[in-house]
Order: structure tokens, then sequence, then C-alpha cells
């Protein structure tokens, strides 16, 4: 694919591969969209502060996230419902991250059960997002099946108590494909009923912190909590035991005029400390971004979109191209900053412009 050099060439790409419904799903953002738009547009308010005259000779974009080794501070985050953009959906989504040597988030709302998706990358190094739905045991049976399968983190997504509003969505008719996600038909043969016209209305919205601490309790693996863009809650989340915690809005696809995670991720790192590795999700497009967000506190970044993208035009081999590009350019911006790996980069690496 000669065209294909940018994450903006695969978003191309992935737009002439879909139909208008999947593509407003995956790229359409909560009600006039502001929020997703400010996730990109963050990343031109600040500017970064290369140094020069360092041996960059020998630069490696290999880290560690929660112990695990990836290739890249570049981690794919939970996306529901991938079989809208590619037949083998999450399988295809999994060989073609463990292909590029990072980490895979898998969703509770996948078109694939956990053990299929450690089948399909024996080895990988994955987590599972969890949402927690009103009947407990739907999603209890989705992590004993992923702690079984060999997942090694769970992900609990803490901004979703009701689903966002989004119209790009509701013009051009999206339905997702229900019958093909394992725990909803699971929550369904239990009896579930949801309460509004989607099915993710099956999930709880009445979630607090104690359950944090149940998770790290009753699983004994590392929790973190994504989807928190403030101080306080980042405080709240080390101490209920969380591991991890990632600046997120949900893609901006959930309270329009939320702040961009960019701009949040300072006051979010600057609370954790060293209590917990903090991740940003939302607006990376660019190697840039990755040493951005890396240079104001975070250990990685997670991407959504891009890797849809690449799913959608190229299946597995679509995906890691994607994250592929995303490395060598983390690598160029990397040395032209004058690091060496990604431990290299600091907060005076980075200087913010202009007023929020």
């Amino acid at each position: 694919m000669d065209e294909l050099l940018t994450i903006d060439d695969a978003e191309r790409l992935a737009e002439k591969a879909l139909p208008p419904d999947a593509w407003s799903y995956i790229v359409g953002g909560a009600g006039d969209e502001r929020t997703l738009r400010w996730n990109r547009e963050a990343f031109s308010r600040f500017r970064l502060r290369p140094r020069v005259l360092i041996d960059v000779s020998s630069v490696s974009t290999e880290t560690t996230v929660l112990g695990a080794p990836a290739s890249m501070p570049v981690l794919v985050a939970p996306m529901a419902f991938q079989q809208v953009a590619h037949e083998e959906g999450e399988l295809a989504m999994a060989r073609g991250a463990a292909a590029a040597g990072t980490l895979m988030c898998l969703s509770t709302v996948a078109t694939a059960t956990p053990s299929e998706v450690a089948a399909a990358a024996p080895g990988a190094p994955r987590w599972l997002q969890i949402y927690v739905f009103r009947d407990r045991e739907v999603s209890d049976d989705v992590i004993a099946q992923a702690l079984e399968a060999g997942f090694s983190a769970l992900v609990l997504t803490a901004d979703l108590p009701v689903y966002g509003i989004r119209h790009r969505e509701a013009r051009l008719g999206f339905e997702a494909p229900e019958d093909d996600v394992p725990a909803l038909v699971a929550a369904r043969e239990r009896g579930s009923d949801a309460d509004g016209h989607h099915s993710l209305d099956l999930l709880e919205s009445g979630l607090e912190w104690g359950y944090v601490a149940e998770l790290c309790e009753r699983w004994n693996v590392p929790v973190i909590v994504k989807g928190l863009v403030t101080a306080e809650d980042a405080i709240l989340a080390c101490e209920h035991g969380a591991s991890g915690v990632v600046v997120s809005n949900h893609g901006g696809r959930q309270l329009d005029g939320a702040i961009a995670s960019l701009e949040a991720l300072p006051e979010v790192v600057d609370a954790v400390g060293d209590r917990a590795e903090v991740y940003l999700d939302g607006g990376v497009r660019r190697g840039s971004d990755v040493v951005m967000a890396l240079a104001l506190g975070a250990r990685a970044v997670l991407v959504g979109r891009p890797a849809m993208y690449g799913l959608a035009f190229g299946g597995e081999k679509g995906v890691r191209q994607v994250l592929e590009i995303l490395r060598d350019e983390t690598e160029n911006a990397l040395a032209l900053l004058g690091c060496r790996s990604p431990s290299e980069v600091t907060r005076a690496h980075i200087t913010g412009v202009g007023t929020l």
C-alpha cells in the first residue's frame, strides 16, 4: 500500500472500506463532538524541547507496562464490536498487535471471547477491559475466563455509567452486532433486560469506588482504572488499590465538553506520583504525540481508532502496519528529542503554550 505512510492515510483507507453506519460508530463522538476535536487539538497546545549533540546512534522504543515488556509505549485500547470493522474482529486485532510486539486490551463487549483471543495470539501480552453488568455473575464469568487464558490485568472502565449521546451513530442508523457479543448474549440468557434501546443499558450504573478494591482483593491481579481526568479521582483510584490509571474521556464519546485527555494528564500524574502507572488515551496520531504524552508523565499511550483503521482496511496486516508506523515515528521523535529510550523523556522536554 504505497499510500499508507501516516495514520491519516490509514483513516482514509478505512473509510473507503466501510459502510457509512459502521464508519460513524468508529469515528464519531458525543454531542457536538467538541471533546473529540479537543483531544486532537490539545497536542498543538504543547511544544517539545529537543536536546542536541547527544549520541542517539542506538535508539529503542521498548518499554514495560506493569512489568510486562512492550516493543513501544503504544498499546491497543479496548474497543467494542470489532467485527463491524472486519469479519475477524478481535482475533485479527490480537494477531496484529502481537506481530507489532505490543499489548492489546480486550473489551468485555467484544465479538470474541477471551479464550478465543488468547488462542489467536498465544503468548502475547493482553489485558481485559471490564464493563460491569447489573448481573455481576456475567462480568465475573468473563473475568474468570480471561485470567484462565493468561490475561494479566483488569482495566475497569469508569466513565460509562450511562451511554453518551451520539448523534452521528443515530443519524446513520448504526446497530451494534449485539447477537455476536458473547457477554451480551450471556446476560440475555440469564434473564437480564435492557432499560433502553441499547444493550449496554444492561450495565451497572451504580458502581462506586469500593468495586475497585473488590476487584483487587478478589482476583489478585493488577487493576487499572480507565476514564478519569481529575487529580481527585486519580487519588481515589490509588487509595482503592489501583496499579494504574488511564487518563481518558472515552475518546470524546461520553460527556461532550469534557477536558481533553492530554490537558488533564499533568494534574493526574502529579496526583498519582509513584503510586501507580499513568497511561493516556485520546487523540494520539503521531509518534511526536506519543513522546509528548511521555514528557507529561505517561508511561504509555493507548490507541483505539488508529488500530480500528488498520483492522478495517487490512485485518491483521493492517493493524500491524498502523502500529509499526507509530513505532517508527516514535523512534524518530525520540532520536530528534535527544532521547535513546522512552525512559529518558522528562518534563524538561516539553513546555505548554497559550492558556487553557
